[in-house]
């Protein structure tokens, strides 16, 4: 009754293989997109920007780009806190080589210098895999955070060590600094999720995406028919990377407007994406969103019910937090392998049966 498609005829294979074949998941979508561009602007205030907003919009493209990587092609990577860094120490430094250059640009460069650092860093994966894997990319996260913070060259020369986001505009109004109003750096955010998870969902979709889910099934047999494991693992680190990159500039210059690398993009930023994977659900678009959603709310609900609610001392509604998420991890990985994506299908073919038994 609420979630059908009968009655929604094909006529094209274009209108059969697209993004949203089925009429309601379009139109559900398209009301989101307008919630989100014309709604939430004119009603949000600086503490849903900061604590939700914000932090909810930049992991959802580093979760997006991880999922690429892990869920998808099948490379476990733990360094995504470093590539996070790449991305926020490019923006930086474009944004104070080139002043005169849109700050939209800067972003999107910082994307691509990051997708560079992590092809060279993803060559291991032509060789080892799996935990070994995972162990090279944990080796790159502390040899990036320690390049950050040991070769001046990177924040230029500046005696604290930190770096400070310069104020940038786009079309008069403020995106980065202190002048900058809480519907901008949204909507400046919410510009890149939006573009980003139309690339993801395009590129796994069509045949980069058939490759790099071949390569995780089962990279010989994917090799024996074709499929280059050279070019699919490096396009993989390559795409993942860029849009890693665009939200560890998007984290510093928007976000944070400050930052200092060893306390900012360490280890704990990389475990922190890979839950939210975990979480939402490997190999789903969706999942990314989920994931992130869930570990952005979790802290701030949290905070709200113990410390302002129930008037708990922070330190201990803290470590409630890692133990929930902790034991949701678990939960997830044996309960629930592929998280709340899959919570969301199981959902979605009820609905679709409604009011008749499974």
């Amino acid at each position: 009754m609420f979630y059908r498609e009968a009655g929604d005829f094909k006529t094209s294979y274009t209108d059969d293989s697209q993004t949203f074949p089925i009429r309601f998941d379009r139109y559900r979508y398209y009301a989101v997109l307008i919630v989100a561009f014309a709604v939430i602007p004119f009603v949000i205030n600086d503490y849903w920007v900061n604590a939700v907003l914000l932090p909810f919009l930049i992991y959802s493209i580093a979760a997006i780009g991880l999922n690429i990587l892990v869920g998808y092609c099948g490379q476990v990577s733990l360094g995504t806190g470093g590539f996070m860094a790449v991305g926020a120490y490019a923006v930086y430094k474009l944004m104070t080589a080139f002043p005169e250059i849109s700050i939209f640009i800067h972003v999107i460069l910082a994307g691509g210098i990051t997708a560079g650092v992590g092809v060279l860093f993803g060559l291991p994966s032509l060789r080892i895999k799996g935990f070994y894997l995972a162990v090279a990319t944990l080796a790159a996260q502390f040899f990036l955070v320690w390049l950050f913070n040991r070769v001046p060259w990177f924040y230029n020369y500046s005696a604290s060590g930190q770096i400070s986001a310069p104020e940038r505009t786009i079309l008069g109004v403020p995106i980065t600094g202190a002048q900058t109003a809480p519907w901008a750096a949204y909507l400046f955010c919410l510009v890149f999720v939006v573009a980003c998870a139309i690339i993801a969902r395009n590129l796994t979709r069509g045949m980069a995406g058939r490759k790099w889910m071949a390569i995780r099934d089962m990279d010989i047999a994917a090799e024996i028919i074709g499929v280059n494991p050279l070019k699919a693992k490096l396009s993989a680190f390559a795409v993942s990377s860029f849009f890693v990159g665009i939200s560890g500039a998007l984290f510093f210059a928007v976000y944070l407007g400050a930052v200092e690398v060893g306390e900012v993009f360490g280890i704990n930023k990389s475990f922190l994406v890979l839950f939210m994977v975990i979480i939402g659900g490997l190999g789903s678009i969706f999942g990314s969103f989920a994931g992130a959603a869930f570990l952005v709310l979790l802290p701030v609900l949290l905070k709200n019910t113990l410390v302002g609610g129930l008037g708990w001392p922070t330190d201990l509604a803290a470590h409630l937090e890692f133990m929930i998420v902790g034991a949701l991890i678990v939960i997830f990985l044996i309960a629930e392998p592929h998280g709340l994506a899959q919570l969301w299908r199981v959902a979605k073919e009820k609905l679709r049966l409604w009011p008749f038994p499974h």
